[in-house]
């Protein structure tokens, strides 16, 4: 039987056989914990053969990702903030989750306008007061 897909976005879902998941010694400290138990999670994610992700959203995954990202295309996260291996494994899925669904949304396409008219006047009135103000800060004349 197969592992249900990861929900992702409305248009994206992960298989789980896509994410590799190796257990290590966490860093930091712990006590004899750390020495013991290999309670860290390294996700590895193919982003390259993923097919669960277009080619849009690959681009900008593998943009955002920076260090995390390897040659090869996979992404590594490793999380190690729980002295619980279920709850590390959980966070570092969190974080690839997230990672895709900014990956995925679309920045809206900028279009360049034009200034209105009355912009264009407020502007250069906004301009000829604080010129007036300068002009007022000039030496003042004895001429009477």
């Amino acid at each position: 039987m197969t592992a249900a897909r990861i929900p992702v976005t409305d248009e994206i879902s992960l298989d789980p056989a896509e994410i590799e998941e190796t257990f290590v010694r966490a860093s930091g400290p712990g006590g004899q914990n750390v020495n013991k138990v290999s309670s860290a999670v390294m996700l590895r994610f193919d982003v390259e053969r993923s097919p669960s992700l277009d080619g849009w959203t690959k681009t900008r995954l593998m943009r955002a990702a920076g260090t995390k990202m390897t040659k090869d295309g996979v992404l590594v996260l490793k999380a190690q903030e729980s002295r619980d291996q279920s709850l590390n494994r959980a966070a570092a899925l969190q974080r690839l989750i997230e990672m895709i669904q900014a990956a995925s949304v679309r920045p809206k396409v900028r279009r360049a306008t034009k200034p209105t008219y009355s912009s264009k006047l407020k502007r250069l009135d906004g301009k000829s007061r604080r010129a007036g103000v300068k002009a007022g800060r000039g030496k003042v004349s004895f001429n009477e």
